[in-house]
């Protein structure tokens, strides 16, 4: 018997990323040697203290639903944290926490756009941005960026890409999959557009915030660019810069009319976030961040000393990064002269040969990339490079 399914589903792919993640974690439960670089995460443990806080949390019984929109204590040091790292004044009732920063945009999405709508999404992007905007029953515009750009999403691509259905703009900073960053000077061009067109909207997805290497501080875009304060919703959360991933902790700040709808949804879907994660939030978020810090240094080492491997592989082409935990290389060349169909086939046949697991670029809407993340120990990486190498070398 086939069941009949709705065409929102059918509009949607599943996440490529968990689905390799996946694929990986079988064969490996088969006993085979698996490297998977395919996982959006971070691979150390979350910190001591933020753990105690945790059991604190139980012991004190904070095991019961909190307020929807979150714990006035977390709250508070959201409120305090963007404050002081972005330089950004939010009210309590401007801010929504959610489980992870993935439910934030999606909220957006649900309570900003519908049929007949459009969204502007910088490509290579996450692989979730675009299915997101259609299952809000609006159109994904894909504004493709190139490596001589530093993958950064121009002015005029963005001026030419809004038209009058355009309700929301996303942007994300360092981006998955690229690690690339906009510079504060960056986002204010992009504002400049923006704020011709006053029915748009903008998602600052800032999840990467504090991996992050340039020199410079971090730019936020609503800091950035003050007079579309009350356009931005500004999301985070926990998972990244705290290794906090499986707490699933996200928020969302921004004009109180779009908080008010995202917690809406919200009170329909999940209702609050887990308490006991919230409160492993605020020592994180109030705590001392030299943890962070310590874990961004070992991104950059990684970053260091896998990025020229990767660039050496006769035929890829893999830029430096200033952000995130991922190289995006393009192996468009390799892939043809070892005669794959695409990268989706080289990827599967990589995972199958060799035991390595990385995402094919055309789920991020980049074709002959490939998505390598650099989120596991040297010993790791230089092992995965090496069977990456020969495999593409053949």
């Amino acid at each position: 018997m086939s069941i009949p399914l709705a065409a929102r589903v059918q509009r949607i792919a599943p996440s490529a990323t968990v689905g390799m993640t996946a694929r990986a974690l079988a064969l490996k439960a088969e006993g085979r040697d698996i490297i998977s670089l395919s996982v959006g995460e971070p691979d150390f443990p979350t910190p001591a203290h933020i753990c105690e806080a945790a059991v604190a949390a139980i012991a004190a019984g904070a095991t019961k639903y909190t307020a929807l929109e979150g714990t006035r204590e977390l709250k508070g040091a959201i409120q305090r944290k963007l404050e002081r790292e972005n330089g950004l004044p939010y009210s309590p009732d401007q801010i929504l926490v959610s489980s992870g920063a993935k439910q934030s945009c999606f909220n957006l999405c649900l309570a900003l756009l519908g049929q007949g709508d459009e969204a502007v999404i910088p490509a290579p992007y996450w692989v979730s941005y675009p299915d997101m905007v259609r299952l809000a029953n609006a159109q994904p515009v894909i504004v493709p960026t190139t490596a001589d750009q530093g993958f950064l999403m121009q002015p005029e691509a963005l001026a030419a890409a809004i038209t009058p259905a355009t309700r929301l703009v996303i942007l994300n900073s360092p981006s998955n999959p690229t690690g690339a960053t906009y510079p504060r000077e960056a986002l204010t061009a992009l504002g400049k557009v923006i704020e011709r067109h006053p029915r748009v909207v903008v998602l600052s997805d800032e999840i990467y915030e504090h991996i992050l290497w340039t020199g410079q501080p971090y730019a936020s875009f609503a800091a950035a660019c003050p007079a579309l304060q009350a356009r931005t919703i500004t999301i985070n959360g926990m998972s990244k810069a705290y290794a906090m991933s499986g707490w699933r902790i996200g928020y969302a700040a921004g004009p109180r009319e779009l908080i008010r709808a995202m917690a809406t949804l919200q009170s329909q879907s999940t209702t609050n976030a887990c308490s006991i994660s919230q409160a492993a939030a605020v020592a994180a978020l109030d705590g001392n961040q030299d943890c962070v810090r310590r874990m961004c240094r070992e991104f950059q080492e990684r970053h260091d000393v896998v990025q020229p491997l990767v660039a050496s592989i006769p035929g890829v082409q893999c830029p430096k990064v200033s952000g995130a935990f991922y190289l995006f290389a393009d192996f468009s060349d390799v892939i043809r002269h070892r005669g794959f169909r695409d990268d989706v086939a080289f990827c599967e046949q990589l995972l199958e040969s060799t035991g390595v697991a990385l995402v094919p670029g055309s789920a991020f809407g980049a074709q002959g990339f490939v998505r390598i993340s650099f989120a596991a120990s040297l010993e790791t990486l230089r092992a995965a490079v090496e069977r990456l190498s020969a495999f593409a070398t053949g």
